[in-house]
């Protein structure tokens, strides 16, 4: 008897496993999330994009547009900081680390993942690419010799995504 042979390769496992977690956030618009995760292929931490822990997320805005004291970016945790942040382990420990996330880095994120030693990044969307966060970001991990690579997925799972009251 043979292997199954249509099994997910690691990428696509740390990838899909971005998109479930993604799958937590309350934003209306962008929901992203991450996977870090060791060279021996063991999960370090995942994270999601949110509002602060204790936040109740219905006090916060939620906009795109307007008044920046009534949009979401001041307020938003990112899925990087997230998962940098609710690794239980001695921060030390991240270092070699690849983060998996759903959508390239800002150049904030970029500042908090250079910090932690993770040295490289695996991504799915680069929407923001000719934006100056994500031009800055690119500069700084190329400076850091942080690798970054888009991945194309070639298997997704298919989540079933209607929870079922019992």
């Amino acid at each position: 008897m043979f292997k199954r042979e249509n099994y997910l390769t690691w990428d696509e496992y740390f990838m899909n496993l971005a998109k479930l977690s993604a799958m937590r956030s309350k934003d209306p618009n962008t929901q992203v999330g991450a996977c870090i995760v060791d060279k021996q292929n063991r999960i370090l931490s995942i994270g999601y994009n949110g509002a602060p822990k204790g936040f109740n997320d219905d006090d916060f805005p939620w906009a795109r547009e307007g008044d920046p004291l009534e949009t979401k970016y001041l307020y938003v945790c990112h899925a990087e900081l997230n998962a940098i942040i609710n690794y239980p382990g001695d921060r030390h420990s991240l270092e070699g680390s690849i983060l998996y996330v759903t959508l390239f880095p800002c150049n904030e994120c970029a500042k908090l993942i250079i910090q932690s030693g993770i040295k490289e990044i695996v991504y799915e969307c680069d929407k923001y690419a000719n934006t100056d966060g994500t031009i800055a970001a690119k500069k700084m991990f190329e400076h850091a010799n942080i690798t970054y690579r888009q991945l194309n997925l070639a298997k997704e799972i298919d989540i079933k995504t209607k929870i079922l009251q019992k």
